[in-house]
């Protein structure tokens, strides 16, 4: 009831107000290059969440909302070439969806006074809000990626993975190297075997790597995958006969891009995930009304409800309940970025919330503060169904290891600090 009347009391402040401009949130896309299979579903679901705001609700707080989209090609030069050529049109937030561009923009946003929502990637010792002021990485992270899928593994052999072998197949990038680090202190803990295999740009030679694994006979894979590195690592494990239930991929490893090309043989392999799947959800079809069937679509509308569709627009959902926060803090219909930046700091979802906008047991629900930028790491894990090419989710969002990841972030953005200079200002 609260939560109804303070909106009620933000609209009527806001219609009594002068004329708003606009919301506008950037959206750093890559449509076109070796990865656009990744990257046209999630700007899909991005634009189209705000897309049905715009025509369902009249934009956010009573302010439309203007995208301004700009094509990265997921090349770290060209990201920071959109961050530049879109910032001075009054940019709330940026979600580049690259770890490359984002270690190139953490600095750049933090001087221009810009959020930045790197959400499942980027820099994980992000989450350290009283460090990295303007960037977060909520609801999870790669190091919570690693040890959701290490306590998953640990369930299902009692709780002891002591002797176990697991290979770790990546990206050989800044983003496919993030896992190593937790990993390693977690084999520590747990007293498992970590095997590090690399898989260079953009991934389709990997016959030695699925040959060492043949020959070494790991117990798991894991997959910090991303384009078309994936789907070759799913053929290949098919080809070798490894079982496909002991493979589990990182959630930019688990769309059914992945999985699709290898047919019945890609039935039971994993992906972690931070959101729900498909679309039984009273959101949809609210989407396929306002937006799809008005030919207002950001894509083709054959996205919609396929796992990176889903998470762009649960990135939308997450950026817009920020907007909504920041305009009754700041009692502003026309945020400023400073004023974003305080929303997202100040961000709550709940089961409640959730359910409200359409999307009950979508996402874990977390709550941002001044020392957490990164949420309460809870990680779920899904399965494909081969036969009706759907994914399942398996698990319940459950908590990871803060003890081993806390103490990795204290380290790395104590570094970060010491290394540009950056005094506390949580305390």
């Amino acid at each position: 009831m609260k939560t109804k009347l303070a909106t009620m009391a933000l609209s009527a402040l806001m219609a009594a107000g002068p004329a708003v401009a606009d919301l506008v949130i950037p959206d750093l896309s890559y449509r076109t290059g070796p990865y656009a299979a990744g990257g046209i579903p999630f700007s899909d679901g991005y634009n189209d969440y705000f897309t049905l705001l715009n025509e369902r609700d009249g934009g956010i707080g009573g302010v439309p909302i203007r995208m301004v989209e700009c094509e990265t090609g997921y090349n770290t030069e060209k990201g920071v070439e959109c961050y530049e050529a879109t910032k001075g049109e009054g940019a709330l937030v940026y979600q580049p969806l690259s770890t490359g561009i984002t270690y190139q923009l953490i600095p750049k946003v933090t001087a221009d006074g810009i959020p930045l929502h790197t959400m499942g990637y980027g820099r994980t010792s992000a989450k350290n809000g009283d460090v990295f002021s303007h960037t977060f990485n909520y609801p999870a992270n790669y190091w919570d990626g690693a040890s959701g899928a290490v306590n998953y593994l640990l369930e299902e052999n009692g709780g002891d993975l002591s002797g176990k072998k697991i290979a770790l197949v990546y990206h050989n990038s800044a983003y496919g190297k993030e896992p190593i680090r937790t990993l390693e202190e977690l084999s520590k803990k747990h007293g498992f075997e970590l095997v590090a295999l690399p898989v260079d740009h953009p991934g389709q030679e990997q016959k030695s790597q699925w040959l060492q694994i043949r020959r070494d006979k790991p117990d798991y894979v894991l997959m910090w995958g991303w384009g078309v590195m994936n789907q070759v690592a799913v053929q290949e494990a098919a080809n070798i006969r490894f079982p496909m239930e002991n493979f589990i991929g990182i959630w930019w490893s688990g769309s059914e891009n992945d999985v699709l090309p290898a047919g019945e043989a890609a039935n039971g392999y994993k992906a972690l995930t931070f959101h729900n799947v498909g679309t039984d959800f009273p959101v949809f079809d609210d989407l396929q009304k306002h937006v799809v069937d008005a030919g207002k679509a950001a894509g083709a509308g054959d996205q919609v409800g396929t796992v990176l569709y889903n998470r762009g627009l649960y990135a939308a959902v997450l950026a817009a309940e920020a907007i909504k926060k920041a305009q009754e803090i700041s009692g502003n219909a026309d945020i400023t970025p400073a004023e974003m930046r305080d929303g997202m700091e100040a961000l709550e979802m709940s089961e409640a919330k959730m359910a409200e906008l359409g999307l009950p047991n979508f996402g874990p629900t977390f709550s941002v503060s001044c020392e957490n930028h990164g949420g309460d790491a809870l990680v779920g894990v899904t399965q494909w169904d081969a036969a009706n090419k759907t994914w399942t989710l398996i698990s319940d969002f459950k908590a990871t290891d803060g003890d081993v990841i806390g103490g990795l972030i204290d380290e790395d953005s104590a570094a970060y600090a010491a290394e540009n200079k950056i005094e506390s200002r949580c305390n």
